[in-house]
């Protein structure tokens, strides 16, 4: 384990100073860990009474008469598991009548009670919504303002996935946020807990190297970071596949980058919780709107956005020298899978074995007719098949990268590179470790083709290939399926690449 204070710092400073502030990051980046790790740190060093405390029972509560309740009962088990002192009087006559006011007081008359201040860690505070969001911030702040004659609560973190300023509640317009009129406009300072660097995750496989004596070889390493961008549960998740299950906990052989590729390529088709639960959002519209221009690498504006904001603090996406992008390969890959399963189970119809063996030629993939006989399919099915899709404006790429996916389940792989703001998506198939760069685009003017030619001339020269293939997508109803069909060979430097229109 990364130790937790080394990757927030400044927090207990806040804690001296009598602040409240709030800590959001991703899902299963760490943020309970560290909670729980300060906590016990704190009451260890015996100056305050810390408490941590998970709100995540009170999701979906939106009533305040409900909400308020439940949020003290929270607090009293919390108090009863720390044994807190007193922990048997805290809200032990509460007035739930005044529920607007409730928790203030009793928090107030607890406080009262102790020869030392009260810290509370409030996990999952974004699990709150609508009117006990409202009055439980409120509440909260009363206690804040009134601190220099009323006995209240020393310092306050509220922690979630979501910084303080984006929690939803439908007292006002549902596009909106709490906004900057928050009705816990005292919070003092906001973090955000990061991926690991590659340094970190080096540091936690050296510790189980430390206690088993196996070794992690650098080029192992080195793909996990590659694969993972430091998130925290994949890192963890990957070499656990790889020691558990692949070596069954055989600490004499070493975790090598082959071992680790085999690990992901499982996780990824596994899909367990953590990343099911990611790409359960994708079917919200408010993620379409963010994830869909990244995947058919069209502009992206609007950063403002609560759209924006809301993907980005899931985890779901970063933005990396001005392009937006999957966080990392593996949510590229899951997500591109994810929105193409229904595709990919039409057309796999076949052994992949078999059905890789048709495309082959002198142990060569024939990108050439591959993506012929797919122009056939498009011509034939188009139509239809988009109708499917939620992701319409990604469909043709995503129903390709089912074709694709079709073909190398026999023992290829597809590297997806989606990014917004590229103005096309890019695709590199590997199998037999030979490399077929690919770049799809949707035409949207005559200067499409020489875009589109300059860009995957660019692709080609990152995997150094002498040949690429660009395919145009033609979606303008007016235009007959003649003139949208083609396929020709363009020669440019000595290297060729094949348009593809469809």
């Amino acid at each position: 384990m990364i130790e937790a204070a080394t990757r927030l710092q400044g927090v207990e400073q806040l804690i001296d100073m009598n602040q409240y502030f709030v800590i959001h990051a991703a899902r299963q980046s760490g943020k309970t860990t560290y909670l729980k790790d300060l906590a016990q740190r704190l009451n260890e060093l015996g100056q305050y009474y810390t408490l941590y405390c998970s709100l995540e029972s009170v999701q979906g509560i939106d009533d305040v008469e409900k909400g308020i309740p439940q949020i003290i009962a929270c607090l009293s088990k919390s108090l009863y598991n720390a044994k807190c002192p007193n922990y048997e009087n805290f809200a032990q006559n509460a007035n739930y009548f005044f529920f607007s006011t409730v928790l203030n007081v009793e928090l107030s008359k607890y406080c009262a009670s102790l020869d030392k201040p009260l810290i509370i860690l409030f996990d999952e505070a974004d699990c709150l919504s609508e009117n006990t969001l409202i009055s439980f911030l409120r509440q909260l702040r009363d206690g804040y303002n009134s601190r220099s004659d009323i006995p209240f609560v020393h310092s306050v973190a509220l922690v979630g996935m979501r910084n303080i300023r984006d929690y939803k509640a439908k007292i006002r317009p549902d596009s909106q946020s709490l906004g900057s009129a928050s009705p816990f406009n005292i919070v003092t300072k906001t973090y955000t807990l990061s991926n690991f660097t590659k340094e970190e995750v080096a540091l936690l496989y050296q510790q189980h190297t430390d206690e088993t004596g196996q070794q992690f070889e650098e080029d192992a390493i080195d793909l996990v970071y590659e694969q993972t961008q430091g998130q925290p549960w994949l890192v963890n998740a990957v070499a656990r596949e790889v020691i558990l299950e692949i070596l069954q906990s055989d600490f004499t052989q070493p975790v090598t980058a082959t071992l680790v590729h085999q690990a992901i390529q499982t996780i990824i088709l596994r899909r367990d919780t953590h990343i099911d639960s990611l790409l359960e959002r994708l079917k919200e519209e408010r993620v379409r709107r963010i994830i869909e221009p990244i995947l058919t690498g069209e502009d992206f504006y609007d950063r403002l956005s609560d759209d924006y904001k809301y993907v980005t603090d899931l985890g779901l996406i970063k933005d990396i020298d001005n392009k937006i992008e999957p966080a990392n390969p593996i949510y590229a890959e899951v997500i591109a899978r994810t929105l193409s399963y229904d595709a990919q189970k039409k057309f796999s119809q076949k052994k992949p074995e078999a059905e890789i063996r048709r495309y082959l030629k002198d142990g060569k993939i024939d990108i050439d007719y591959l993506l012929k006989e797919f122009q056939q399919f498009w011509r034939e099915n188009s139509t239809i098949w988009v109708d499917r899709f939620q992701y319409r404006e990604a469909a043709p790429h995503l129903i390709l990268q089912a074709f694709l996916q079709r073909v190398l389940n026999g023992g290829g792989e597809i590297i997806r590179e989606p990014a917004a703001g590229t103005g096309r998506a890019d695709l590199c198939i590997v199998y037999d470790n030979i490399k077929y760069p690919i770049e799809l685009k949707i035409r949207r003017s005559e200067k499409t083709c020489n875009e589109g030619l300059e860009q995957t001339i660019q692709y080609m020269d990152t995997f150094g290939c002498t040949q690429g293939w660009l395919v145009i997508f033609d979606q303008r109803a007016e235009t007959s399926w003649n003139d949208k069909i083609y396929l020709k060979k363009e020669v440019i430097e000595g290297k060729t690449v094949t348009v593809v229109g469809m």
